[in-house]
């Protein structure tokens, strides 16, 4: 049932015309009163210009792509590729034709940001949301995010995972185009055990992400299969997904365990970050320490020595979910794909040397 100014104007315990001076700001109103409002619009996900149903169902020109953060590659490389395919080359002329306007909504890992923007876009009537990188594990989130494309897809938006797991119930999703980061991460360290090493740190990422998860899942399933199961959470610490999380933490590992011979790092933001830590000490790469990353991000190969690492193709996964948000491309079957990682062995990983 579609919401309207009267519904949000009775939640709020006001006049309607409060609530349409809130919401244009074209007259001033009690700081109280507002936030009373703009809570209730929340709350009952009110969509601006709403109340005539055929309105409300009704989409613009307007994308938005979800990233956590844009200056991180992981996502830049993705919401790129997905923006030249909802903006299209158009036809030289400088008329519009069936381009979409491509809004790139960067929520800085917050879970109220996550919200906050697929509301607006909800508002906006979206004509397409792209929600790139790992979700939040935590059960509150995960249904409330469910619950807000759900509303976008009854509403004609088109909704697409990219880089991120599917939704265990779907929420009208129209297609998911998920890495095998478990995979990934299985055969990174299956490569280092086959070097010989047996004492290896993993530098994860932050706990609530599923990407963290996922990785660290298939370090370790790895570690026990070769019956090292033992210093897992000892040998493991967790930090945010930059270099300086790969610097400290590499520096508590080295610290814990002064035998480590191999650092897994989370991505290869990371892993820059373990390598300049492990130099530091004094250290040699791949002579003393091996170093791995993940993603196979553009500075990967330039690095010295070059990071072995695990190849996402995340050009390719975001353009494909442009084509997909934009009707360009059917839906994979049964709404997911599941893209394989591949591993990149290179300079950062060595068999290891008595030191």
């Amino acid at each position: 049932m579609t919401v309207t100014l009267a519904d949000v104007a009775a939640r709020a315990r006001v006049s309607p015309a409060t609530v349409s001076r809130v919401l244009n700001g074209n007259y001033p109103v009690a700081t109280a009163t507002r936030e009373r409002v703009l809570r209730a619009v929340d709350e009952l996900d009110y969509v601006l210009n709403g109340p005539a149903s055929s309105l409300a169902a009704a989409t613009s020109d307007l994308v938005g792509i979800l990233v956590n953060d844009i200056a991180d590659p992981f996502f830049g490389i993705m919401a790129g590729a997905a923006q030249t395919e909802i903006g299209g080359p158009g036809d030289g002329s400088g008329r519009a034709g069936g381009e979409k306007l491509a809004v790139v909504c960067n929520t800085g890992g917050s879970p109220e940001r996550e919200l906050t923007y697929l509301t607006l876009l909800q508002r906006q009537r979206a004509a397409a949301v792209v929600l790139t990188g790992g979700a939040v594990e935590d059960p509150a989130h995960q249904a409330a995010v469910a619950a807000k494309l759900t509303r976008l897809t009854d509403a004609g938006t088109r909704v697409v995972l990219c880089g991120r797991p599917p939704l265990p119930d779907g929420a009208g999703v129209l297609a998911t185009i998920a890495f095998d980061n478990r995979g990934g991460g299985r055969r990174l360290t299956e490569h280092l055990l086959s070097l010989g090493h047996r004492r290896i740190g993993y530098v994860a990422g932050p706990l609530e992400r599923t990407t963290t998860r996922h990785r660290l899942e298939g370090h370790r399933e790895a570690m026990r299969a070769a019956g090292l199961a033992g210093d897992e959470d000892r040998l493991t610490v967790h930090g945010p997904y930059d270099r300086r999380s790969g610097y400290d933490a590499t520096l508590e590992l080295l610290r814990r365990e002064p035998e480590v011979t191999a650092v897994v790092a989370a991505n290869d933001t990371v892993a820059l970050g373990a390598c300049a830590a492990v130099r530091d000490r004094g250290l040699g790469i791949p002579g003393d320490v091996s170093v791995a990353g993940f993603d196979d991000l553009p500075f990967s190969v330039d690095a010295v020595p070059a990071l072995t690492t695990v190849r996402l193709p995340l050009f390719e996964a975001g353009a494909r979910a442009g084509r997909l948000a934009m009707g360009k491309e059917n839906p994979p079957p049964g709404g997911i794909a599941t893209i394989d990682a591949e591993l990149m062995v290179r300079g950062s990983t060595a068999p290891p040397r008595e030191r």
